[in-house]
C-alpha cells in the first residue's frame, strides 16, 4: 500500500490513493482484522509529476507576500511541502519494517499520511481558487534530501523529519495565517488552520516514537537527538520557535535551542 502511493506521480492521484489506503487500514483495525505488516522495497525517491520544475533552493524566485502573486507563491510552496509529507509518512512505513514496532506506530503514520493528503488537497483547492495550480511555479528540490540521508536510520528519520522539519511548520504557520487574514482570503485561512492544528500531532508522533526507541536502547533522548540532527540536518535550527506548540508536541526547549543560531 505504501509503495503504491510512493510510485504514483500525480499529486491528486497520489493523495486519493493515500486516503483510500488509510481508510482501508483503519476499517480493518476497527474490525479487529489487522492488515499484515509485510516487507517492500520503496523507491529511494518517490514518483513526481513533470511539473513543478524542481530548483536548488537558492534559485527558487522570492516574491513579496503582500502581493497576490506572492500569496500564490506561498500556497504553491505549502502544497509542495504537503505532497512531500504524504510521501515521507508512507516512506517511514515501508522503509523500516526490519525494525520491530508496535501496531500503534503504523496507526500514527497512516493517520499522518491521510491528514497530509487532505492538506495537499485543501491547499490545491486554494491555488485553483486563485486561478493557479500545483505545478504552475518552480519548487524547492531539497525537500527529499532528509529522507535520502536517513534512509538507513529510523531514529535519524524521526529526529529530522517530524521533530525538525515538521516542527518548523509550527513556527511559521501562524505568520502565514496572518498574511491571508489580512488579504481576507477565508478559504486559505481555514485550510492553514486545519494544517496548523493537525501538524502538532505529527510532531508529537515523531517525539513519541523517538523516545520509544531511545528507551528500547537505553539511550538519553536529548543527547541522541542532538547528535542525529548535527549528523543529518544541514545547518542550524532557526528561531523564533513556537515554544507553546512545540511543548504540546513533546519537544522541550532544551532539545532545540542548543542547535539554534
Amino acid at each position: 500500500m505504501a509503495v503504491e502511493v510512493l510510485t504514483t506521480a500525480d499529486g491528486r492521484a497520489k493523495t486519493a490513493l493515500s486516503r483510500r489506503h488509510a481508510a482501508t487500514w483503519f476499517a480493518a483495525r476497527e474490525a479487529g482484522q489487522d492488515i499484515p505488516i509485510g516487507q517492500a522495497i520503496p523507491p529511494l525517491r518517490p514518483a513526481r509529476p513533470e511539473k513543478p520544475e524542481l530548483l536548488d533552493p537558492r534559485d527558487v524566485p522570492r516574491r513579496r507576500p503582500g502581493s497576490p502573486r506572492g500569496r500564490v507563491a506561498i500556497l504553491h510552496a505549502v502544497a509542495h511541502i504537503e505532497l512531500n509529507a504524504v510521501d515521507l509518512h508512507w516512506d517511514i512505513i515501508a522503509r523500516f519494517t526490519d525494525t520491530p514496532m508496535p501496531m500503534g506506530f503504523y496507526d500514527d503514520w497512516v493517520k499522518s499520511a491521510d491528514e497530509e493528503s487532505k492538506h495537499f488537497n485543501l491547499v490545491s483547492d486554494s491555488l485553483e481558487a486563485h486561478d493557479s495550480h500545483y505545478g504552475a511555479l518552480p519548487a524547492h528540490a531539497g525537500m527529499w534530501r532528509a529522507a535520502e540521508d536517513t534512509a538507513q536510520d529510523i531514529m535519524g528519520r524521526l529526529a529530522v523529519v517530524p521533530m525538525v522539519l515538521e516542527a518548523r511548520g509550527l513556527d511559521v504557520t501562524p505568520g502565514m495565517i496572518e498574511i491571508f487574514e489580512k488579504a481576507k482570503d477565508d478559504q486559505t485561512v481555514e485550510a492553514l488552520k486545519v494544517i496548523y492544528a493537525e501538524e502538532v500531532g505529527h510532531v508529537a508522533y515523531g517525539s513519541k516514537w523517538f523516545h520509544f526507541l531511545c528507551g528500547r536502547h537505553e539511550k538519553d533522548p536529548k543527547q541522541v537527538f542532538h547528535a542525529l540532527v548535527k549528523r543529518y540536518f544541514h545547518g542550524p535550527l532557526k528561531p523564533p520557535f513556537n515554544e507553546e506548540k512545540r511543548a504540546e508536541a513533546g519537544l522541550p526547549p532544551d532539545f532545540y535551542w542548543p542547535l539554534a543560531t
